[in-house]
């Protein structure tokens, strides 16, 4: 008994030392690490890791994702070098919770190119430094809200809200573009519409809750027609809520009318492709180290998906030409307060009653 004993555990130390090593040999040329959310949060986590995994499969590349084990500079900064070690030649990191930890991390890692979405590498001064294997990539959100806000008002919805998730810069551009297009088309159009201070808030994260679904229920109750959810996870809840009530809202980032058929748009940016564009320079030796990218309408980073939109009155024609506007500048899109406030008096949209503590906290 006892040799038998002594072989099962000889067996499974083999096995184990066998399966660790087999790990070890295991390299991912291809490292995203996940920031606040998961790659299936329908959002931004997961726009970008579908367009990895798109040209990794094209292009038979090994590719994985990694999720910190905490939000922090640390915690990221432990993770990169995690996938570093996992063999990551390039690694992309979606989101400005990054930026001090790509700052680290590109010295750190001379050998290895960083793609950093949304965000610029400082040390916390915010003394932006990119280095050459580093490429910063930013959106004109408010373009993309803007489009939103415009469509919308012009489908007939005159009582709207915003719940973005957290007032960081990229949510503080996608509700500045969706106030000022809202405004813009109901002035075209001549009619009124309700867009109340007490309707734009941020939500103090990006995870689904019931507190979050409650408060899009209220809102629906009072009479909104339509929120526009800039807020990741956060999102499902306010969808959860609009089928609760028959209601509607407008997606973020991604197409996410496959979530639900309450979603009438979606404000997107164009994550995928620009990751796999990246990837592509890194591969065929053009990577873009040291540049800070900004993606407008007029490189279609930004846009509403038409074919699944669910407009009722507002046609591809009419997409075509505000879009047409956007991206030739006929319609310069304010992307922060002063802007937007100017914005309105540059087109006589009226009194802006939304007050800047409220859109930038």
């Amino acid at each position: 008994m006892r040799r038998i004993l002594v072989a099962l555990v000889s067996a499974t130390l083999v096995m184990g030392l066998l399966l660790s090593c087999q790990r070890a040999a295991e390299q991912y040329r291809i490292a995203m690490i996940t920031d606040a959310g998961d790659i299936d949060d329908e959002s931004f986590n997961q726009g970008t890791w579908e367009g990895i995994v798109e040209y990794a499969q094209a292009n038979n590349l090994s590719h994985r994702y990694y999720r910190p084990s905490e939000i922090s500079d640390s915690a990221y900064i432990s993770t990169i070098d995690l996938a570093v070690r996992g063999g990551a030649e390039i690694v992309v990191t979606p989101g400005f919770l990054f930026e001090q930890a790509i700052f680290s991390a590109q010295d750190t890692h001379p050998d290895v190119r960083f793609v950093l979405i949304d965000g610029a590498p400082h040390g916390g001064d915010y003394n932006v430094h990119v280095a050459d294997n580093t490429v910063s990539v930013f959106f004109a959100e408010e373009e993309s809200g803007f489009l939103a806000g415009y469509a919308a008002v012009r489908d007939g919805f005159e009582n709207l809200g915003y719940m973005g998730g957290m007032a960081v810069p990229a949510v503080v551009r996608f509700g500045i573009g969706y106030v000022a297009g809202a405004h813009y088309a109901a002035n075209e159009m001549g009619k009124e519409i309700s867009f109340p201070d007490n309707r734009y808030v941020y939500l103090g994260d990006f995870g689904p809750s019931d507190t979050h679904k409650s408060q899009a229920e209220s809102w629906y109750n009072a009479g909104t027609d339509i929120i526009f959810a800039a807020a990741g996870g956060a999102g499902s809840s306010v969808m959860a809520a609009a089928e609760d009530q028959d209601a509607w809202m407008i997606g973020v980032d991604v197409d996410q009318s496959e979530n639900s058929d309450r979603v009438l748009t979606s404000a997107m940016k164009d994550l995928g492709e620009s990751v796999k564009q990246m990837l592509d320079a890194h591969f065929q030796g053009q990577f873009p180290g040291g540049q800070t990218l900004n993606l407008t309408a007029t490189e279609d980073g930004v846009g509403l998906p038409m074919a699944t939109s669910r407009f009722s009155t507002f046609s591809e024609s009419d997409y075509n030409a505000i879009f047409g506007m956007v991206a030739g500048g006929d319609i310069d899109v304010p992307s922060n307060y002063a802007d937007l406030q100017a914005f309105f008096d540059r087109h006589g949209l009226g009194d802006l009653v939304i007050a800047e503590g409220t859109i930038q906290p």
